[in-house]
């Protein structure tokens, strides 16, 4: 993989320059310190990932974000700042990673494996990259988890929020619940009702409800998803009831 670190703090630069050498096969093509500079570099130049500080000179890092994200081939951002209160805009801008400084070296090689594994998966075969496990982006204490699909066991709307409920975690989304199941795979995630949407692969119990209705139970959870009337048809023909 081939990256750039845009960094104006060069003690900073020079030590994040260092472990992403020391524990990663990742390449370090460039570093900049001024955000128009990495626009006129990438116009020119085709990276994979970026190592984004936000308060750089000349254009901050979430604009130069939100430029990059325009392009057609898009590197994935990895944010490195001291500003946490950004974390939320960053995920919209669909970032790979949010580092709050100062970093420790532990947080820092766990990001760069999952850049290669990342990396790894785009390699692999069409056939063999639809078995993988995919990944989406969730917030939690101001912080980006790079969540294996798998792992959600449903989604709850509350008005222009969503929850996103895992084994033991729960998320809070700043987007409504169609927006974040566009991002699901339909084979797997059913819109169940308006305010809900189930992982199919984690149902463990199928209670009949009210006017013809259901009540899905799923494993390892005390939750109860309810199926509306609407949706009932088609729960049957994906659960062969």
């Amino acid at each position: 993989m081939k990256a750039i670190i845009v960094e104006d703090e060069f003690l900073a630069q020079q030590e994040l320059s260092w472990m992403i050498q020391q524990h990663s096969q990742i390449s370090v093509e460039a570093c900049f310190d001024d955000g128009l500079e990495v626009l006129k570099y990438l116009q020119n130049h085709r990276v994979d990932v970026i190592f984004l500080d936000i308060n750089i000179p000349s254009l901050d890092g979430m604009l130069l974000a939100q430029n990059i994200n325009q392009f057609a081939h898009k590197p994935l951002i990895v944010f490195i700042t001291a500003w946490k209160e950004h974390a939320v805009e960053a995920f919209e801008l669909d970032a790979f990673d949010y580092i709050l400084k100062p970093y420790h070296e532990s947080r820092i090689m766990t990001m760069l494996q999952k850049l290669e594994a990342s990396a790894q998966q785009q390699l692999q075969p069409q056939n063999a990259a639809t078995n993988s496990p995919q990944t989406v982006n969730l917030v939690k204490d101001e912080r980006i988890i790079v969540t294996d699909i798998n792992e959600i066991y449903y989604v709850e709307a509350h008005e222009k929020l969503t929850f996103v409920y895992t084994r033991r975690e729960a998320y809070v989304m700043s987007m409504v619940i169609s927006e974040f199941c566009s991002r699901l795979p339909e084979q797997q995630f059913f819109r169940c009702h308006r305010s809900y949407c189930v992982n199919l692969s984690k149902i463990r119990e199928i209670e009949p409800w009210f006017n013809n209705t259901y009540l899905v139970k799923l494993r390892d959870l005390d939750a109860q998803v309810p199926v509306s009337r609407s949706k009932v048809k088609a729960f049957r023909q994906l659960m062969r009831l």
